[in-house]
């Protein structure tokens, strides 16, 4: 304790400008070195702590020497209000550099005979999804690892309920009518358990709680209808049950089998970790160190005594997950968070939906922050109180990300100074800061996130959540639960529907950069303050104009997401059978390869139906064939590599289809480590640039071409909105977020 007063004393000692650029080059040069030559845990609390030193004084220098004089109150105004935007940044970096710190890897729980496993039932809350999409799902649910006695599957249907079988309208009626008896007859195939309801109260929330009503396992999986489970789910978590009693949630991590718009229309999916990944791979896990990390509404064990001790699933808010365990853990009970993508999901295709499903999120996290606030929960940890504020008030971000992205036209435009400095000091404390919170980020979190693109997150979500925001603060009881629209058909290029105010901002802010020059070059007496100012809104319109390549939205040339896998089978076209290695699925087709001596003269130049049999994973039992159309082939070296597609599957053919999809969890973290390469600051930096530069020319082509563009339909399955993941805290850089308001005028 007294050497920290003793530091923070020496931190608040007025030093000159030269001096403390060479304070903070030293401290940049140092942090370099320990990157470089060291590793393990000592090395990174000495990295973190000379980088935050740096930022307590340049918030100090900040708070002192910088703001206008109130004797301006248009431009004191202004300056409090960048001023105050820079402080939340700067308590939302060191609140997760506290949580993050050290996160916890835990290690597999011990394995227990079969007769001692606890009773699973396994809920599949649905809305209003496609049978398909319901079919894999439960047959994977069926097939995990686990004594099928002791097994239960639950379709927890929202869509056939008797509030919708009775609608006024005699086709909604029908409808819903015709959804249940064909949902009751793919439970009774595969041997799941249909449910539903008299009414659609209280949305997921009382749809699982009406599932526990009728349930009577030990443990409950709560699986999205789109999250499909590895065969190995239950066998990696059911295990931390028995190690404490006082467990009521094991989480594992949302991975996903398609881009979401900004990964799809940058083209990153498969080169750039998720932007998930790192809430899940770093966050997550340091919660769970605090005993903090939070149920995701999926992909998630659930003790049952716990639930009812808490009168079940939470729902006064639209985020019953996080809710749910808010409520938990002020009782006392603990989370587990185990590190390892058991389940493969889908995310939302379009921006509109994307925003959609945010805006959510952000509601039901500040719902729980209005009406139970976590500073005042009674039973929560200190350490746990903060981490739930860290996630809650991370949903300010459109505030500050709105106004870094803006506060530079007030110089430009109106000469207004809201940022008192000269050039020499946004040097000194404000360039060095920015770069060594860069470093810091990079460090930290450099496999999971490129520099720059949570900012472009933020910045996507930004315009259009401030709407969301205002409307909760409001009235926190007002929003309703909405289901995310996932598998849209995007069958041609085209502009989001919510491009307009894009393309709004970018052309001011051109003109914003435009204005600064002139005025730069030709008027008299502008200073270099304004060569600063306009550098700053450089940086705004690269990302800008990034965020005009998301709304460009690209046509998805993969009707169905698919899976990189090695398994093996056997193919047999025309009454011969030929072994075969599987490399990639989907839930329509997959690809194989076998030695082209094998393959019949004239194959692949014409459709020829066969069946494939898939060689099953250790310990799971042989499923029946599935049918095959043998279509395209291609040499590669002395092979031939094949796509078939599913012919007209049926019930039971899911079950091989999901055996052979979701047989091997290790597919999917195979995946996630391939994209899981540190991007350095300047390599990031030149592809921020790129898309900056490239996108808003794509984004204009498409705007000029219009409905010019549309190719021939390709077809893709029907969108299917479905209860989705969680109120996550997606560690955008919020997080760590450097406060670009430090180089105002």
């Amino acid at each position: 304790m007294g050497t920290t007063v003793a530091g923070l004393a020496l931190l608040s000692q007025p030093v000159g400008t030269q001096n403390q650029l060479a304070m903070s080059l030293a401290a940049m040069a140092a942090m370099a070195g320990l990157w470089l030559l060291f590793d393990g845990p000592r090395a990174r609390f000495v990295f973190l702590a000379m980088g935050s030193l740096v930022v307590l004084r340049y918030i100090l220098w900040r708070v002192t020497d910088t703001l206008p004089s109130p004797g301006d109150p248009v431009s004191f105004g202004f300056g409090l209000l960048l001023l105050l935007c820079e402080l939340y940044c700067v308590f939302i970096l060191f609140v997760s550099l506290i949580i993050n710190a050290e996160p916890l890897r835990r290690r597999p729980p011990a394995a227990a005979p079969a007769a001692d496993l606890p009773s699973v039932d396994v809920f599949v809350p649905s809305y209003n999804e496609d049978a398909e999409i319901l079919a894999m799902t439960l047959a994977a649910a069926r097939q995990m690892n686990y004594p099928p006695e002791k097994l239960t599957v639950w379709l927890l249907d929202d869509g056939g309920t008797d509030q919708k079988c009775a609608d006024p309208n005699p086709e909604k009626a029908a409808a819903a009518q015709a959804r249940r008896r064909e949902l009751q007859a793919l439970c009774a195939e595969l041997g799941a358990r249909y449910l539903t309801r008299a009414r659609n109260e209280h949305a997921k929330a009382g749809n699982l709680n009406n599932g526990l009503a009728s349930a009577t396992g030990d443990l409950v999986l709560v699986l999205d209808a789109d999250h499909v489970p590895f065969r190995s789910l239950l066998n990696e978590t059911v295990g931390y049950f028995a190690e404490d009693p006082k467990l009521f949630l094991v989480q594992t991590p949302h991975a996903f089998l398609n881009p979401d718009p900004i990964e799809r229309n940058l083209r990153t999916f498969q080169r750039m970790p998720s932007e998930n990944e790192m809430f899940y791979a770093v966050t997550q896990a340091g919660l769970d160190k605090w005993n903090g990390s939070f149920f995701c509404g999926s992909a998630a064990l659930l003790r049952r005594a716990a639930l009812d001790e808490a009168g079940g699933f939470a729902g006064i808010t639209i985020t019953e997950d996080c809710e749910t365990a808010f409520e938990l853990h002020s009782r006392g009970w603990t989370s587990a968070y185990v590190d390892r993508p058991l389940i493969a999901g889908l995310q939302p295709d379009t921006l509109a939906d994307f925003i959609g499903q945010r805006s959510r999120w952000c509601q039901g996290m500040f719902q729980i922050l209005l009406l139970k606030n976590p500073a005042l929960q009674r039973g929560l940890k200190p350490i746990q109180k903060l981490a739930y504020l860290s996630s809650m008030t991370f949903w300010f971000f459109p505030i500050p990300r709105l106004a870094f992205m803006f506060a530079p036209l007030l110089h430009i435009f109106f000469d207004l100074k809201i940022f008192v400095a000269s050039v020499d000091e946004s040097i000194a404390y404000t360039a060095t800061y920015i770069v060594i919170n860069l470093m810091m980020q990079n460090y930290v979190y450099g496999k999971f996130r490129w520099p720059f693109v949570s900012e472009l997150y933020e910045y996507v979500q930004g315009l259009y959540l401030s709407k969301a925001i205002v409307s909760v603060i409001w009235s926190p009881r007002k929003p309703t639960f909405n289901v995310t629209n996932k598998g849209a058909t995007l069958d041609h290029d085209h502009l989001s529907a919510l491009s307009l105010p894009f393309f709004a901002v970018y052309g001011l802010l051109l003109t914003g950069c435009l204005v600064a020059a002139w005025r730069y070059l030709f008027e008299p007496g502008v200073t270099n303050l304004m060569l600063v100012v306009g550098l700053w809104n450089l940086f705004n319109l690269l990302t800008a104009g990034a965020a005009l390549g998301v709304c460009a939205e690209r046509r998805q040339l993969e009707r169905t997401p698919s899976l990189t896998i090695n398994r093996r089978g056997q193919l047999t076209l025309g009454g011969r059978a030929v072994d075969v290695a599987i490399e990639r699925v989907s839930a329509e087709a997959c690809t194989v390869r076998m030695p082209a001596a094998l393959l019949a003269a004239g194959a692949g130049q014409r459709p020829i139906p066969g069946t494939l049999t898939v060689v099953p994973v250790a310990g799971a039992r042989p499923a029946g064939a599935l049918p095959v159309i043998l279509g395209p082939v291609t040499r590669s070296g002395a092979d031939a590599v094949c796509r078939l597609a599913f012919g007209t599957l049926r019930t039971q053919d899911y079950v091989a289809l999901a055996g052979l999809m979701y047989g091997d969890a290790e597919a999917m973290l195979r995946f996630q480590l391939r994209r899981r390469r540190h991007k350095d600051l300047f390599t990031g930096t030149l592809q921020f640039v790129w898309w900056g530069l490239a996108e808003p020319v794509r984004a204009l082509r498409y705007a000029l071409a219009g409905e010019a563009r549309r190719p021939a339909a390709v077809e893709a399955p029907a969108a299917a909105p479905v209860y989705d993941e969680p109120a996550l805290q997606p560690a955008h850089g919020s997080d760590q977020v450097f406060a670009q308001g430090a180089a105002t005028a």
